[in-house]
Parts: structure tokens; C-alpha cells; sequence
């Protein structure tokens, strides 16, 4: 029998990877990488705009990745900076209109491949399934910074 711990990595790593390989097909067609579906979707919620510090910051990434995605979305017309004499991580980020219409586009994917992956959940155990994984990532956001106890 498996144990918890190989039992819950396995799982862990099979959803990002299979995520990541589902990004990836989906990304290809704005001529994208996988990775770029997080900052197209969070730049979606942020019509104001944002600065590449903050979408770091809100996305889980460092800096450098972010200047890469952004340099390669502004090449394909989906991002511009508002206040472009400043730097680039004080300039405000916003989606151009095709930037808007590929977020939706990737949202609506994105909302798909999420509502069949968690297709024979009903609405309670989808509830709990997501509240015990924020939990879980909150506890061992708390370990990853604290150690663990000896």
C-alpha cells in the first residue's frame, strides 16, 4: 500500500504536470509558453493595470521570469506599459484588446479544463477538496519558512 506522503506527491506532481502539458498546447496557438496562462489570467483581473512587481509577486514568480513573459507578450501585442518612462517594475501593465480577448479566451480553456478535471466531484466534496488543499498549502507554506520541528 502507498503511504500518505508518496501517495499525496505523486498526485501533487501528476496535476502539475498534466497542467503544465495542458498550458503549454493551449499557449502555443498565441505562440506563448504554458507558463504565460498566469499572467494573461491575472492581468485579466486588473484592467487598471499592474506593475511587474506586483504580477510577481501575485503569480508565485521572480522577477526575471516576469520580464521575460511580459518582453514576449508586448512582442505579440497582448501587454503594454502605461508610464513608460518609468522602470519597468514601476510601470503599470495592462492588456492591450487582443491581450483582453486571449485572457478570455484562456480563462474560458483554463474554466473548462478545471471543470473536467474535477468532473464526478459534486459541489461538497469539490468545497472540501479546495479548503483542505488551501490548508494544506498554507501549512506547509508556514513549515517551508519555520523548518521542521525537530
Amino acid at each position: 500500500m502507498i503511504n500518505r506522503f508518496e501517495r499525496f506527491s505523486f498526485a501533487i506532481s501528476e496535476i502539475h504536470r498534466f497542467w503544465h502539458k495542458i498550458a503549454s498546447d493551449e499557449m502555443t496557438k498565441l505562440g506563448l509558453k504554458g507558463p504565460h496562462v498566469v499572467y494573461l489570467v491575472a492581468l485579466k483581473r486588473f484592467p487598471d493595470g499592474v506593475t511587474a512587481a506586483e504580477l510577481s509577486q501575485m503569480c508565485g514568480r521572480d522577477k526575471s521570469d516576469v520580464s521575460r513573459a511580459i518582453a514576449a507578450m508586448e512582442e505579440k501585442g497582448l501587454v503594454e506599459k502605461q508610464g513608460i518612462t518609468q522602470n519597468l517594475y514601476r510601470a503599470k501593465l495592462t492588456l492591450t484588446a487582443e491581450g483582453s480577448r486571449a485572457a478570455a479566451h484562456i480563462s474560458k480553456r483554463a474554466g473548462l479544463a478545471v471543470e473536467m478535471g474535477g468532473s464526478g466531484l459534486s459541489e461538497n466534496e469539490r468545497k472540501t477538496f479546495y479548503d483542505a488543499l488551501e490548508l494544506i498549502a498554507s501549512n506547509l507554506s508556514a513549515i517551508s519558512k519555520d523548518g521542521l520541528p525537530e
